[in-house]
């Protein structure tokens, strides 16, 4: 599968805007700004505005929409001093990536909830997971708390790596869905608790584990579950 941008997208993305600024028009702006946050990956120091720091040698590139971080799949991480759905009883959490390969599980996006000082290690937080076996790849969605803990993984559900893809997985207070380029891969209905505050891990997880070989350009976390035709992402 190979992208191919609307016209608004490219023309936004010859002006360097972010993917985050292409909300349809009849999306609410002050709704926007109130209960959505962007990361956009093409620094290593600052995401989203939020303080990062990075192990091993992650690097930037260039993406079909702006700079992308770029990693090893051996020991690349980068880390971001916040949990952006802390709090979120509904939420949206998408990103745009690029698999290349490498070990069978990586678990490359980690929001992690951290426990108050003085008790036990919280194993509060979201996943975002592949597969990968040859040259293709498929999703894989978690998410657990207190009652909870559900995983929507498809291995029919197939994609070759090398590609950029936009993943999401929404909960929209009953449902919790994922997606790949806007198409649906599963749903299940869970008993989901909002996260406290935290951080987050890209390229690995939190515990500099299963790392993830590619590239990730950009991360939207909203505070309500978004139908695919909401999503940002290149259309494909």
């Amino acid at each position: 599968m190979t992208f191919t941008w609307s016209r608004r997208e490219a023309l936004a993305a010859a002006a360097g805007l972010p993917l985050a600024g292409l909300i349809p028009a009849s999306a609410n702006a002050a709704q926007k700004v109130r209960d959505q946050a962007v990361w956009t990956f093409d620094n290593l120091t600052r995401i989203g505005g939020v303080e990062a720091h990075a192990e091993g040698a992650p690097t930037l590139i260039d993406g079909p929409c702006g700079k992308a971080v770029q990693f090893d799949g051996v020991q690349d991480v980068l880390f971001v001093e916040q949990h952006p759905l802390a709090g979120a009883q509904t939420w949206t959490f998408e990103a745009v990536f690029r698999p290349d390969g490498g070990n069978e599980a990586q678990r490359w996006f980690h929001l992690q909830e951290i426990a108050p000082a003085g008790a036990p290690p919280s194993t509060t937080r979201f996943l975002f997971e592949i597969r990968t076996v040859g040259t293709e790849w498929w999703l894989d969605a978690f998410v657990t708390g207190p009652g909870y803990k559900h995983t929507l993984i498809f291995p029919e559900k197939r994609f070759p790596i090398g590609q950029w893809f936009h993943v999401a997985q929404s909960f929209d207070g009953k449902m919790y869905r994922s997606y790949v380029d806007g198409q649906p891969q599963g749903e299940a209905e869970i008993a989901y608790a909002p996260q406290g505050p935290g951080r987050a891990s890209i390229g690995a997880r939190m515990n500099k584990i299963d790392f993830f070989k590619g590239a990730v350009r950009e991360a939207r976390f909203t505070r309500r579950a978004l139908s695919p035709e909401h999503f940002t992402r290149p259309k494909a």
